[in-house]
Order: structure tokens, then sequence, then C-alpha cells
């Protein structure tokens, strides 16, 4: 059984166009799937994206894990394509959402629920302000929880230079969100 990115399935039966082995690789990844298209997509075309991403692996099983990639970073890999497509056609419209929802959860004062607002404003618009191989990198490494190994076959890069590529995303990430020396960060 499949749990998560870090898991592996039986490549054969999914060459080989078994129906329950599809479903189990399905169930098992769509929440990670979801979750990225969901970060780069609005919320419909996600759901259109993860399953652009899944009929188009299901017509390729034959080259399933070609190259040593493991079906997860494969399928992985047909997601991320799909997404800059839709992006791509959608481009001009495309902007920010203006209200961040809020999370779930019980709060001590108002103010503690705005700050956090802010806090969460800040990061995503700085996260914006990266580059889309940065975005990528940040979103499978850290967001989805995939492994330096699963990137890196995603995204057809080597393991290490994902981990080079994710520790300078991060530290332009860090950078965009630091206010400059002799300065307070806007509130």
């Amino acid at each position: 059984m499949v749990h998560g990115p870090d898991a592996s399935v039986d490549v054969e039966k999914l060459r080989a166009g078994d129906a329950d082995a599809w479903e189990e690789l399905y169930r098992a990844m769509y929440p990670a799937m979801a979750g990225y298209a969901r970060r780069r997509l609005p919320s419909e075309d996600a759901r259109d994206a993860v399953a652009e991403a899944m009929a188009r692996a299901i017509a390729r099983c034959d080259r399933i894990a070609h190259g040593g990639a493991t079906a997860e970073a494969w399928i992985f890999g047909i997601l991320r394509h799909v997404v800059v497509d839709l992006q791509r056609r959608s481009y001009r419209t495309r902007r920010l959402p203006d209200k961040i929802p809020r999370l779930d959860t019980t709060w001590a004062n108002q103010d503690d629920m705005l700050i956090v607002d802010e806090d969460r404003r800040q990061v995503r618009q700085a996260f914006a302000r990266l580059s889309a191989r940065d975005q990528h990198i940040l979103e499978l490494r850290v967001i989805a929880g995939f492994s330096s190994e699963q990137v890196a076959q995603a995204l057809g890069m080597g393991a290490g230079a994902t981990r080079n590529a994710q520790y300078r995303a991060l530290r332009r990430l860090r950078e965009l969100l630091e206010p400059p020396v002799g300065q307070e960060a806007p509130r």
C-alpha cells in the first residue's frame, strides 16, 4: 500500500494498467498533488490539473518511471507541466488573493489574529516574488515533503543540485522577508 510521497508502488502493475494499483496510487498522492496545484492555481483549476496529470500518466503508463524515477516523482513531473501550461494560459489574469484564509484555531485576542494574517500575507507576497523554479523547489521539498531525490527526478535535476537550490531559495525568501539593516519590518 502507498502512503505519501516517500512510498513506492508496484511499477509493473501500473505499466500493465492495473486499475487497483492506479487507484491506490491516486488516493495516496492526491493530497500532496492537490496541495501543490492549489498553491499555484485557482481551486477549480487545481482539481482539473490533478485530474489531467493522472489522465496523462495513465495514458503514458508504458513510460512510467523510466530512468530510475519513482512513480510518484514521475507523476509529479507531469503535474508540474500541467500546472505550468495552465498558468501560461491564464497568466494575464492571474493575481494574488485579496484575502488569505485564517487558521482554524482559537486565538487569545483579535490582535493576535491580525498579526498572523499580516505575517501570512507577507510570506505569500515574498514567495510570489521568487522565481518559478524557486517556488517549485520549495513547494515540493518543504510543503509537499518530497525527498531531494524525488524532487530531483520530478524537475530533472541531481539530488545535490536540488538541495543546493533549496538552500538558495530559502535564503532568497528569508532576504525578502527581512527588512534592510536599520529599518523596521513593515506591519
